[in-house]
């Protein structure tokens, strides 16, 4: 223990003119502290939704929507189909009681099989990060619309770097590393990044985030708490999710 005391106060001693802790360490040390051992969860199918790993909080995983609420904190209206969580028009959105900063996340969504409407208006819902930062879901296969309002694009902010959309019914998954911003005396000091895999795609590398969404008019940060809820919106489509799950991150 007193080994492991003196070695973080060197580390924390270090890091402040720029070693890391790779620096630190002898090559191969067998002193050296394991990875936390954690078993992944199972793939999902087309027709059967995946299992979280053992150290992430699963926050729906098909049997009810108990971590969820709407925005007021009055039950949602949404709905529980077939293991899944579906959007209903005007029930608003979705918001999780628990909050959460920076975090890995991973999601499965699914827009109709039967096409209706065109750009904004096919399949369309959306994450909120923190409430605040939007990824945009839509049915973006052989559908044109802006291209910071497609699938997977920052909205309003950044299109993806690939467009990894699959068909109409098909599910199709977000796996999500952000890191949320921080404030100091109201202003931004750091801002949020993400990382996007669409299908296993990469379609965003450590973008910076410019800030809060908004609709039609440019982003910018609001100062807000540490953490914040995951929210998935109502934009009138009946937009099914499931297998959703968080790894919290440390700063």
């Amino acid at each position: 223990m007193k080994r492991m005391l003196g070695t973080f106060t060197i580390l924390a001693v270090l890091a402040t003119i720029g070693i890391t802790a790779e620096q630190v360490w002898k090559v191969h040390d067998m002193d050296r502290p394991r990875p936390k051992v954690v078993t992944p969860g199972d793939w999902s199918t087309a027709d059967k939704a995946g299992t979280a790993p053992s150290d992430a909080i699963a926050l729906f995983d098909g049997k009810n929507l108990d971590e969820w609420a709407a925005t007021d904190g009055s039950p949602t209206k949404w709905k529980l189909v077939n293991g899944t969580m579906e959007s209903v028009e005007k029930a608003g959105y979705i918001s999780t009681k628990k909050q959460f900063g920076s975090m890995q996340l991973h999601l499965e969504w699914q827009t109709p099989s039967v096409v209706k409407g065109d750009s904004q208006g096919r399949g369309n819902s959306g994450v909120f990060l923190m409430g605040k930062y939007e990824i945009q879901v839509l049915d973006s296969f052989n559908n044109d619309t802006y291209p910071d309002g497609q699938a997977s694009a920052v909205y309003g902010q950044q299109p993806p770097l690939v467009n990894a959309s699959r068909g109409p019914g098909q599910w199709q998954s977000y796996d999500i590393v952000f890191h949320r911003p921080t404030f100091k005396d109201g202003k931004v000091q750091r801002p949020a990044t993400v990382t996007i895999l669409h299908n296993g795609v990469l379609v965003h590398d450590h973008y910076t985030i410019m800030g809060s969404t908004f609709h039609g008019r440019p982003a910018e940060y609001e100062p807000h708490g540490d953490k914040g809820p995951l929210q998935f919106q109502d934009h009138g489509n009946p937009v099914h999710f499931r297998n959703v799950w968080v790894r919290e991150l440390a700063d």
